[in-house]
């Protein structure tokens, strides 16, 4: 079955074999980012932080959670997000009232709870929308203001994606190589899982040059086994449940506001990706309960807040397969690797250069799909509004690389760009004049 952009929709139509390659391939784009979380949070809490086998079962649960929340209709994972780090620093550097004389260790628990009540935050905004309507909702959010959020979503990713190929170039211009030769030129099944044909390629070439005695240009090597060696085969996830504190919660809940936003632009993403307007069917309100949820959930035993991740929006449009059960597929991955340390420490090696060389493309991509949704949806540039509008949204989401950083009770919050691109869109739209809607 395929729709009318030759995308495929339902991938049992390529037989379980294929279908299950594809949720491999998703995971592989997941998999650098959602690990990624917990290993800088443990650099903030010396060590004792997040666990990444507790991070890859709240990835995997929290994904299969959205769908059942979304009618299993919204292709989406969710793994770790990185909005939650400036609060994660803010607790760890606690050192008053309950903190004083705290260890790191037990500090996160706190952290995990503000989270928590993040999470809340996004049932609040699901309720209001499902009262006013999700149509005069998005009045707030025209093509003129998503379009410009998804190219930022994408663009703002693009340095990780340099700084990630810098680390030696020959095996990201490889993967990047097969990628672009297999996604071209490839036929049948060869066509659709160019990721994953791009990782194991290059993997493969790193294998040789690491035993051949190559190391990466600045001299480290290619290769680390250590951690795969002190791993065990099979072990339990070390859940540790949250606990609560105003001062936490302060530092961690208003983040939402910034993961709010940053949602509503990834599921614009997806929709304009698939062809599909999640937005309305099964609804912004439902994705966001998903979202919320997940998060809440995740965080309550000990986990990381989750959030829909641009990588495998990046995956849906180059693979053109768009069928939800190949992300629950890549879900189920997760929660399997997570109770195998020994496995998923192997899939941890995956070079730098490599995620670097795939994320060139995934990245760019999500960014030329806010283009095509500008384009599609004749947004009038013409119009001043509309040209301020974009134009600030693209600064903004942009400029603020770092985020902007704030006081408020003498907690620290910090707003990452796209959700200060996603604020001054949303108020731009709403005060200039000559709105669209306001002329019917």
């Amino acid at each position: 079955m395929e729709t009318k952009n030759n995308a495929i929709r339902d991938a049992r139509t390529l037989g379980i074999p294929k279908m299950l390659l594809l949720g491999l391939q998703h995971m592989f784009a997941m998999f650098g980012a959602t690990i990624l979380v917990p290993i800088l949070v443990n650099n903030y809490f010396k060590g004792e932080g997040l666990s990444i086998q507790v991070t890859l079962f709240c990835a995997g649960v929290g994904t299969l959670f959205f769908h059942l929340c979304t009618k299993l209709k919204v292709p989406a994972f969710l793994g770790s997000s990185f909005a939650f780090l400036g609060g994660f620093e803010t607790v760890s550097k606690l050192d008053t009232g309950i903190f004083k004389d705290m260890s790191m260790g037990e500090k996160l628990p706190y952290a995990c709870g503000g989270i928590v009540v993040a999470g809340a935050l996004y049932l609040v905004l699901a309720l209001i929308i499902k009262l006013v309507g999700v149509k005069r909702a998005m009045r707030f959010l025209p093509p003129v203001v998503t379009g410009p959020i998804i190219i930022c979503i994408g663009l703002s990713l693009a340095p990780s994606a340099v700084n990630n190929v810098q680390t030696n170039w020959l095996l990201a211009i490889i993967a990047f190589t097969i990628i672009v030769i297999f996604n071209i030129w490839g036929k049948g099944m060869w066509k659709i899982i160019p990721i994953l044909l791009g990782i194991a390629g290059a993997y493969a070439v790193a294998l040789i040059l690491h035993f051949c005695g190559i190391t990466n240009p600045d001299g480290s090597a290619i290769f680390n086994f250590a951690e795969i060696a002190k791993a065990s085969w099979v072990n339990v996830p070390p859940f540790e449940f949250c606990k609560f504190d105003l001062t936490a919660i302060l530092a961690m809940a208003p983040i939402a506001i910034a993961s709010m936003m940053e949602h509503i632009g990834d599921i614009s993403a997806i929709s304009a990706t698939v062809g599909e307007n999640y937005v309305e069917d099964p609804g912004l309100h439902r994705t966001l309960i998903g979202d919320g949820l997940a998060t809440s959930l995740s965080a309550l035993v000990g986990g990381p807040a989750n959030t829909t991740y641009g990588e495998n929006t990046g995956v849906l449009e180059l693979s053109r397969v768009h069928d939800p059960k190949v992300i629950r597929l890549a879900a189920i991955y997760a929660v399997v690797l997570s109770f195998i340390p020994k496995f998923a420490g192997i899939i941890s090696t995956l070079p730098a250069a490599i995620v670097g060389g795939v994320s060139f493309i995934l990245y760019g991509m999500i960014a030329a799909i806010g283009v095509r949704n500008v384009v599609e949806n004749k947004v009038d540039f013409t119009k001043s509004r509309n040209l301020i509008i974009a134009a600030t949204i693209l600064v903004c989401g942009l400029g603020f690389s770092s985020g902007l950083t704030f006081q408020i009770a003498g907690t620290s919050i910090t707003l990452t760009g796209l959700a200060i691109a996603a604020i001054m869109g949303v108020l731009l739209n709403a005060i200039l004049p000559g709105r669209e809607e306001d002329k019917e």
